[in-house]
C-alpha cells in the first residue's frame, strides 16, 4: 500500500500504552500508594518492603510471559496468584483474592499518564472525516484505561473499546482486532491499525488481515524476533503525523 495515498478507512483502531497515552516514569511498577494500601489490607502479615518486591518482581514476571506469543489473556485473579501473592502467607494471600478487581484497577492507573502529543488532533481529524474510531488494547484492567480517556476528554469519542482482560485474549491475537470490527460492524481489510510494537501489534494487524497496520514508536522497549515482528505499511512519529495520513 502506498504509505504517501490520501484514503480515508472504514475504521482507525488505537492501542492504548504508547500510542493514545503513555506515562512519564515507564520504570514505575510498584506505586507507593498500591504498597500502602496492600499493607493496611493485609494488616501487617508483610511489611511494606516485602509487598514492593513482590509486585516488582511480579511485574517483571508477567512482562515476560506477556512478550511470549501467547493467544490468551489470564484473568486478573490469576495474574496475582501467579505472578505476585505464590509464596505469600496465607494471611497475605486471602484479602488480596478478595479486592483483585480493586487492586488490579489501582496497579493499572496511573496518575501520570498523559495524551501522546498530537491525539487529540488526530482523533478530532478522523472524526471529523467520519472514520469510527476504536481501542485495542492489552491491559490487566481495562476499566482503568476506560476512565482515563474519559477524564482526559477524548473517550466519547470512540465507538468501541476492546481490552485483553475483557475479552479473554491479547494481542497478537487476531481476535482481539476482529472484537472490534464486529462491533464496528466494518471488514479488518478496510482498516488501519496504530499500535507501538511490532511484535505485538503489527503482528497483530497482519494475523487479521488489517487493510494498514501503521507503527507509532513510543519509549517502550519492544522485543524484537525476526519471525514474530514484521514491518509495518507506515510509521509515523505522533499524532500529528498520523492525521496527516488523512490530511494529505
Amino acid at each position: 500500500m502506498d504509505a504517501g495515498a490520501a484514503v480515508i478507512p472504514a475504521a482507525l483502531l488505537l492501542d492504548f500504552g504508547g500510542v493514545l497515552a503513555d506515562a512519564r516514569d515507564s520504570r514505575r511498577i510498584a506505586p507507593p500508594e498500591l504498597v500502602l494500601r496492600i499493607f493496611n489490607l493485609v494488616r501487617g502479615a508483610l511489611q511494606p518492603g516485602e509487598i514492593q518486591r513482590g509486585l516488582t518482581d511480579g511485574a517483571e514476571a508477567y512482562s515476560r510471559w506477556r512478550d511470549e506469543d501467547w493467544p490468551d489473556e489470564l484473568p486478573q485473579a490469576e495474574v496475582w496468584e501467579r505472578f505476585v501473592i505464590r509464596g505469600w502467607p496465607p494471611a497475605a494471600q486471602v484479602p488480596v483474592r478478595g479486592a483483585v478487581a480493586k487492586l488490579s484497577y489501582d496497579w493499572a492507573w496511573r496518575d501520570d499518564w498523559e495524551l501522546r502529543p498530537g491525539i487529540p488532533e488526530a482523533l478530532a481529524a478522523y472524526t471529523a472525516a467520519g472514520v469510527p474510531l476504536a481501542v485495542v488494547s492489552n491491559t490487566l484492567c481495562g476499566a482503568a484505561h476506560r476512565d482515563f480517556l474519559a477524564k482526559a476528554g477524548v473517550g466519547h469519542l470512540f465507538a468501541v473499546q476492546v481490552y485483553s482482560d475483557e475479552a479473554g485474549v491479547r494481542k497478537p491475537n487476531p481476535q482481539m482486532i476482529w472484537n472490534a470490527t464486529d462491533a464496528l460492524g466494518v471488514p479488518p481489510s478496510g482498516c488501519w491499525f496504530v499500535g507501538d510494537s511490532r511484535r505485538r501489534d503489527v503482528a497483530c494487524a497482519r494475523r487479521a488481515d488489517v487493510g494498514r497496520a501503521v507503527l507509532m514508536p513510543s519509549g517502550r522497549v519492544d522485543p524484537d524476533d525476526p519471525v514474530l515482528s514484521p514491518e509495518p505499511d507506515v510509521t509515523v512519529e505522533d499524532g500529528h503525523a498520523l492525521a496527516q495520513l488523512i490530511l494529505q
